[in-house]
């Protein structure tokens, strides 16, 4: 078949099934058993399907699991305009991971998208990596699958893949097709990084609302990769530090507070035109393979939180700038009530400190910039001198890094008063092309046209 058959027309195709009427999945057992090489058929659009605003908690702030909210073991579609897990209502898991191409070989590399496409497909489905799966090649060959995410459900799986600044470096005659909003980001005041979690040539995003079957999707594109690319780092996250649609409550990040409430929503579909999506005039005819993708950003930031759990609540909300409990701006009642920086404290100074978080990221102090988060708290152990080495895996997306997070990145660097307490220590940017149609594969038009 070529590959611009349908999903439909080829065999190793995953075939759409019923989802249960109870759990909204399939698992990969049933799909086995029931179709061999099945998968549950895709129940939200990756190109941003729009969700009903869901129930309200006590303090007026929106609850998960809400109408038109699908059922934690769904299967989202994986083709769309725009890659599924950007502005898909954020799971609670991930696993992102970045690598280096190892291959010389363009061919190779293509072949290999083509691969991760089709695995893709199946694993956001709830099918397993391979028509094969556990069984694949026989007794004395390898299994086509690693077995670990067999009888779980879709569970929300979306994986998304983006292109590094280094991919474009000349290997791959892709040299003059590289965009000019995809380069390095620059250095700022206080950066601690470290090159084994920055960087990488290509990044796997996925995200699920079980950790295993985003880590299962993650090892099963590694290991299809074998002799092609090499891991040059990963983070592991749970927790969402952001609400992606208006139907989901605002989450908390490790200090306790309530993160991401003004971040922009698959509801707003002209925000997101706006700050989010590639516009034809954004690029030259070289990079209009962007065209509808998206710009990933990640930053690992490590928490001080033992220094922070000995300061004041006091201190702790001024710092942030908003009540930790509910999570109104200061000087406000509840948590959406508008931000005021014109409001007075008792004492004349100002309600929000000017060293507060949310004023120096707000978008009125930014002309207008915003940023679609997408982050991830993390706890990897120790630092080996009585510290836990916790803090948020920081991801946003965007339409020009250069235009939108720079500007942020160096406001909060100067004087944000949250800088006491974090370092940032692994920085790294992406390009992700834009979403797929059954019979296409990641980052087609960059490799073929």
């Amino acid at each position: 078949m070529t590959e611009s058959s349908s999903a439909a027309e080829r065999s190793d195709a995953p075939t759409p099934v019923a989802a249960s009427p109870t759990s909204g999945g399939v698992s990969r057992r049933r799909l086995l058993g029931t179709t061999g090489t099945a998968a549950a058929v895709g129940l939200v659009a990756g190109a941003g399907v729009t969700y009903a605003a869901g129930r309200a908690t006590a303090d007026g702030t929106p609850a998960d699991a809400g109408p038109g909210v699908p059922s934690l073991d769904a299967a989202i579609d994986f083709h769309g305009e725009h890659q599924a897990g950007i502005v898909t209502p954020a799971q609670d898991r991930l696993h992102f991971v970045a690598l280096d191409v190892v291959t010389k070989d363009r061919a190779e590399l293509v072949a290999l998208l083509k691969t991760w496409t089709r695995a893709a497909e199946r694993m956001s489905a709830g099918a397993e990596a391979a028509p094969g799966g556990l069984v694949g090649g026989g007794p004395f060959a390898a299994p086509e699958d690693t077995g670990e995410a067999y009888g779980l459900p879709a569970s929300g799986l979306t994986i998304t893949v983006g292109f590094g600044p280094s991919l474009f470096d000349g290997r791959f005659g892709l040299a003059a097709r590289k965009p000019a909003a995809l380069e390095n980001l620059p250095a700022f005041v206080g950066d601690q990084l470290e090159a084994n979690r920055s960087g990488g040539d290509l990044c796997i995003q996925a995200c699920a609302n079980d950790p295993q079957v985003a880590v299962h999707a993650v090892r099963n594109l590694v290991r299809l990769g074998f002799g092609v690319v090499s891991v040059r780092w990963s983070q592991l996250g749970f927790g969402r530090t952001s609400s992606t649609s208006t139907a989901q409550a605002t989450p908390r990040n490790m200090f306790g507070f309530k993160d991401g409430t003004n971040n922009l929503k698959l509801e707003d579909p002209a925000g997101l035109a706006e700050h989010v999506w590639v516009a034809t005039k954004d690029e030259k005819p070289v990079a209009a393979w962007m065209v509808g993708g998206s710009y990933l950003v990640a930053r690992r930031i490590r928490m001080h939180i033992e220094i922070w759990d000995r300061t004041s609540l006091q201190e702790q909300e001024d710092i942030i700038g908003r009540d930790k409990k509910v999570g109104a701006p200061l000087g406000q009642a509840k948590e959406f009530d508008e931000l005021d920086f014109a409001k007075k404290a008792p004492d004349g100074t100002p309600a929000i400190p000017e060293i507060a978080h949310v004023r120096l990221a707000h978008s009125s102090n930014l002309r207008g910039v915003k940023i679609l988060r997408r982050g991830y708290n993390f706890t990897d152990g120790t630092d080996g001198v009585g510290h836990l080495d916790a803090g948020l895996f920081f991801l946003a997306f965007m339409r020009d890094p250069g235009k939108q997070f720079v500007p942020m990145q160096r406001a909060l660097a100067s004087k944000d008063g949250l800088n006491e307490y974090i370092e940032h220590n692994g920085s790294a940017v992406f390009a992700c092309p834009p979403g797929t149609v059954p019979g296409q594969f990641w980052g087609q038009s960059l490799f073929t046209t």
